[in-house]
């Protein structure tokens, strides 16, 4: 007898060595060779599979109890290799299990008919579910060929006795499952194919049972098995609804498990007449079916099936989309004379996959690129069904977008728009142009700029469609910024005119920077030559969008006169020069604006530096003590009156002029406007001089000298000398005085020769006239006094003759009372004042 270990080894090695020997699409497939271990074991390996189908009934038993007796699944998440949580796909819908026993129906009739064996032992444990969903067959350590075989086989038969044995000590998956076992094992000793049959209707029974388990439980005990089967009520039948504690599909029921789960075996249906039944006979299962034996079909069966697919793809779960039906595409589209059908069915399911991200980075992605993209040397003769499927591939370049990062997107879908943009066809050069949108909201700008512009750029000025040249005009709105919208135009498109479209405005993230468009764009714009109306207002919307960015200057040198040389177009109605001109105008505005705006700032600028430099200046007059325009006063004194330029200069009073601190503007206001020169050092003749120029010069506010602004009266008075206004007081020596010596001579022009006017007028008070008939000698200039020499120049007022001391001072009070008086609100016009006591002296 064998040890346990020689046993394990021995059924491990069977199967193994049968799974080598077995190719079918249904039967696990065997990658690796078995291989002995130096501890004593055994290795091997095969496809990848996902679990077991008893792991993924376990699992959903689980589920349900979790979700209470409703049966509600609950949200298992697990922990990937990447480490993000992701929900466990554990759905085992209807159209899973019918396409699952469809493959395992397939695999046992491979082995009945085929391969001439007998499965034995069919269970959930022996069926392993792989990541697309295919059911595989496995467990082939009880296999062996049917009694009465007429073929030879290196397989030896069932031994029946030691199969139905139970030896507790080796593991439960090694040994032979009664709960799935053919009552032709344990009560006929038969073994034929109708016994997998058999074991193939319990495997069904499980998988809408609740649990999912076997509705016989024998415990591995073979007594057990056989009380079970010794009374209807406990044997599973129709009778009792198979055992099963869920309703069970009609088609199920009534053409199916009545073929299968019967005693009799002759009565059970083979693995081919399951297949045709009429549960499987709907339009998923029979679409899947065709999907699997797609490559052996004809060119126009493949072509019709194609076509009506879109029609059915929504009633798919998305787990069978996802993991049967797209890979089954992807695999036709080497085949270049469908290739276009299979790329629509592609998007559309792609579309609907929640997990379409995954599946198109995955495995789309690499099918296009194998695609559409060559490798570098070969041929790149035209080929018509390629450039078909291209255009379905840049009418779905919107959910491309979305579905990847802007890397992939870089890496795989702009090489295929750059193949698009540099094709022959009209259709696909148009279709290319119009996924600049989507180019704009993925890329960055230093793609756009170097690799995208260039290529629409040449294709704008290089073609001769007008129809390309309108999409690129299109295109150049988008660089700048400008919303894009999907349109279809009615009619020829060439009149200008477009009738109602629908769109959806695009935002883009990026856009062509101010100096390619004015370098750029712009030149190509003004170099354009056709004038067709839908041409030129395809450009009005570029120039709008250009002037947004461009500087103004360049809008008026550049832009506004492509602008009216278009308007002027003789093609364009009146609605279309209207549109024109609003443009213009705008634009117009615009620069007139900016540069009203900038003139501003600049003449404030200049006034500011004026002021800065004004403040400086009176800044350094005040620290010298005297002013720009007395300095001119005395310049204008000296040039005319022939006077040398000294420091220290006499005035008409006989005081010492000096140098005068700066004064504000309202005492330079009060000075005198004229003065009386004067070189007599008399005293005398001074005071007498200086009450005649008060009196005479009168009509200048601040020349009338007031006796109530006097500082001092003419009694204390050594030299009589008159005190200037309160504001413009300074002190010379001990006295107060008002500076006269910064008067401006009197012009002779400005004499009359027959009367003279003058107005004495005092701040604050009222003025009189008093005209004076003086007889001239000639008509510019006044009388000399009597003496024969006379030290005045004939521009000079001589003054009155000497008098006595007491007749000057009663004088001089007669003549300034007059003033204050009139100040005072009196008048006295019995008193002479002013040149009318001059004139009596005279």
């Amino acid at each position: 007898m064998r040890t346990v270990h020689e046993e394990v080894i021995a059924r491990v090695k069977k199967e193994s060595n049968l799974l080598a020997r077995l190719r079918h699409p249904s039967i696990l497939e065997l990658t690796e060779p078995i291989e002995d271990t130096r501890s004593g074991g055994l290795i091997f390996a095969t496809e990848p599979v996902t679990a077991s189908l008893a792991g993924l009934l376990q699992e959903k038993d689980d589920q349900e109890k979790m979700g209470g007796v409703a049966g509600r699944p609950s949200r298992f998440v697990v922990e990937d290799d990447n480490g993000q949580l992701r929900r466990r796909e554990l759905e085992i819908d209807e159209l899973k299990i019918q396409k699952g026993l469809l493959q395992v129906a397939q695999g046992l009739e491979f082995l009945h008919e085929s391969a001439g064996l007998v499965h034995g032992n069919l269970t959930p444990e022996s069926i392993y579910v792989n990541a697309k969903s295919d059911w595989k067959i496995a467990g082939l350590g009880f296999a062996g060929p049917p009694d009465n075989s007429d073929t030879s086989s290196s397989i030896p038969q069932i031994s029946l006795l030691e199969v139905l044995h139970h030896d507790p000590r080796l593991p439960r998956s090694l040994q032979l499952n009664m709960d799935y076992t053919s009552p032709d094992f344990v009560m006929d000793s038969n073994v034929s194919p109708a016994a997998d049959m058999f074991s193939l209707g319990l495997v069904v029974l499980a998988l809408y049972n609740s649990p999912h388990t076997s509705p016989l439980k024998t415990n591995f005990s073979v007594s057990t098995y056989k009380k079970l089967f010794s009374s209807s009520s406990s044997a599973p039948s129709s009778t009792n609804n198979y055992l099963s504690s869920r309703p069970l599909p009609k088609d199920l029921l009534n053409s199916v498990l009545a073929r299968l789960i019967t005693r009799r075996p002759g009565q059970r249906m083979n693995a081919r007449e399951f297949q045709q039944s009429q549960f499987f006979n709907n339009i998923l299962v029979s679409s899947i079916r065709f999907l699997d034996s797609l490559p052996a079909k004809t060119p126009n069966e493949k072509s019709q099936f194609m076509r009506g697919l879109p029609k059915i793809l929504n009633q798919f779960p998305r787990t069978v989309l996802e993991k049967n039906v797209l890979p089954a595409l992807l695999e036709e589209t080497k085949d270049r004379e469908i290739l276009f059908l299979v790329l629509q069915n592609v998007f559309k399911v792609v579309k609907s996959l929640p997990s379409g991200r995954r599946s198109f980075t995955g495995e789309v992605i690499p099918k296009l690129r194998e695609t559409f993209i060559a490798p570098k040397g070969s041929s790149t003769e035209r080929d018509t069904a390629k450039e078909a499927g291209l255009v379905v591939v840049l009418e779905n370049i919107e959910l491309s977008g979305e579905l990847c990062s802007g890397k992939e997107f870089k890496e795989a879908i702009l090489p295929i728009i750059k193949l698009g943009l540099e094709s022959h066809t009209h259709l696909i050069v148009d279709k290319s142009l119009g996924c600049l949108p989507t180019i704009m909201a993925v890329l960055d700008f230093s793609t756009i700029k170097h690799e995208v512009f260039p290529l629409v750029a040449a294709v704008f000025s290089k073609t001769s469609s007008l129809g390309i040249k309108i999409r690129g005009l299109e295109a150049f709105v988008v660089l700048c910024g400008g919303s894009s919208k999907v349109e279809e135009e009615l009619g020829d498109g060439l009149d200008g005119l477009t009738q109602a479209r629908k769109g959806t405005e695009i935002s883009n993230n990026a856009v062509l920077d101010k100096y390619t468009v004015q370098d750029k764009i712009v030149p190509l714009l003004k170099a354009m030559k056709t004038k067709e109306p839908a041409v030129l207002m395809a450009a009005l919307a570029v120039f709008n969008q250009v002037g947004q960015i461009a500087d103004t200057d360049f809008l008026a040198t550049e832009c506004l006169p492509i602008l009216w040389g278009f308007a002027l177009g003789p093609l364009l109605n009146l609605q279309q020069f209207q549109e024109y001109m609003v443009l213009i105008k705008a634009l117009s505005a615009r620069i007139e604006s900016e540069q009203t705006r900038k003139l501003r700032e600049l003449s404030a600028c200049s006034n500011a530096t004026r002021s800065n430099n004004s403040t400086h200046v009176r800044s350094a007059d005040a620290f010298s003590g005297t002013t720009g325009d007395d300095i001119g006063e005395n310049d204008f004194e000296r040039l005319v009156l022939g006077k040398c330029a000294t420091s220290n200069e006499p005035d008409m009073l006989g005081g010492i002029v000096r140098p005068q601190p700066q004064r504000s503007q309202s005492s330079r206001a009060a000075n005198p406007v004229f003065s009386w020169s004067t070189s007599n050092a008399n005293p005398a003749q001074n005071l007498v001089n200086g009450a005649s120029t008060m009196s005479s010069f009168g009509h200048s506010p601040a020349s009338s000298a007031q006796p109530s602004h006097m500082g001092v009266t003419l009694d204390n008075f050594a030299a009589l000398q008159p005190t200037p206004p309160p504001s413009a007081d300074r002190s010379i020596g001990h006295h107060t005085t008002d500076v006269l010596g910064v008067m401006t001579p009197m012009q002779p022009s400005s004499l009359q020769p027959s009367q003279w006017t003058i107005n004495t007028t005092t701040p604050g008070a009222q003025s009189f006239n008093n005209p004076v008939h003086v007889q001239p000698q000639s008509k510019f200039s006044i009388p000399p006094p009597s003496h024969a020499t006379s030290p005045f120049s004939q521009f000079s007022i001589a003054p009155p003759p000497a008098q006595s001391q007491g007749w000057l001072q009663s004088q001089y009070r007669t003549g300034m009372a007059a003033p204050s008086n009139q100040m005072n609100g009196t008048s006295n016009h019995q008193q002479k004042t002013g040149l009318d006591a001059y004139e009596s002296l005279l």
